[in-house]
């Protein structure tokens, strides 16, 4: 049995997984969707580690585990990888990929992610003068989906994680897989791809969906995940 450990993006909520959760535990295996109160800024990418880990620890099940990340959730993946010899394998979902020593405020300029949604929503005929997270987040949603983050009361990360960076010396000499949301409006998929090639030497995986792409595309997540296990 695989235990997959799936990391939040911006905010901390868990239930952006729980499609996935429910199609992972189905297969027969472990799904960990980690709550992390990300409006706290107490709490910043250490704390996030550490709350992965206390999670990690408490499952019920030893075996291997595989470390999903979706967007600011690709700054915890390798530390969490870095301190479990188990992680079998990091799949990063519209995750921002951080380099060693940068921050993820520094991480925008640094990527090209700004200038790739600007030329993205040009292309598409959308205005970039005004942020919507309902255009960037959740475009293609069902409405069972749009019910699903409703559930839980939107929450937006302090700036503490924003300021720190990966503890990292290097991308753990693990496994990586890149899924790419064709439709992510805020993490443009071929800005993605690009980065990816860049700064892991990997070939994106595209799929259908938006950036909230497991609530998007939960059966392409999940089998995604499970052909890892």
């Amino acid at each position: 049995m695989t235990t997959f450990v799936l990391l939040p993006g911006g905010g901390g909520q868990s239930n952006t997984w729980q499609f996935v959760v429910d199609r992972v535990r189905g297969a027969g295996h472990e799904a960990l969707a980690i709550e992390i109160q990300q409006d706290d800024p107490k709490l910043g990418l250490p704390e996030y580690a550490q709350i992965t880990a206390a999670a990690i620890a408490r499952r019920e099940q030893e075996g291997p585990i595989v470390v999903a990340a979706l967007s600011l959730g690709g700054f915890t993946a390798p530390d969490v990888a870095l301190a479990s010899a188990e992680v079998s394998h990091i799949v990063l979902v519209n995750a921002m990929i951080p380099l060693p020593g940068e921050t993820a405020s520094a991480w925008w300029e640094a990527s090209g992610s700004i200038a790739a949604r600007d030329a993205n929503d040009a292309a598409q005929g959308r205005s970039s003068d005004e942020f919507d997270p309902d255009e960037y987040f959740y475009n293609g949603l069902s409405d069972e989906a749009r019910a699903v983050l409703a559930s839980e009361p939107d929450r937006y990360p302090a700036g503490t994680p924003f300021a720190q960076t990966c503890a990292m010396q290097a991308w753990p000499n693990v496994p990586t897989t890149v899924l790419v949301g064709a439709d992510d409006r805020f993490f443009p998929a071929a800005f993605q791809k690009q980065v990816a090639k860049d700064r892991l030497g990997l070939e994106a995986q595209v799929i259908p969906g938006g950036h909230m792409l497991p609530l998007a595309n939960p059966e392409a997540v999940t089998a995604a995940l499970l052909a890892v296990s």
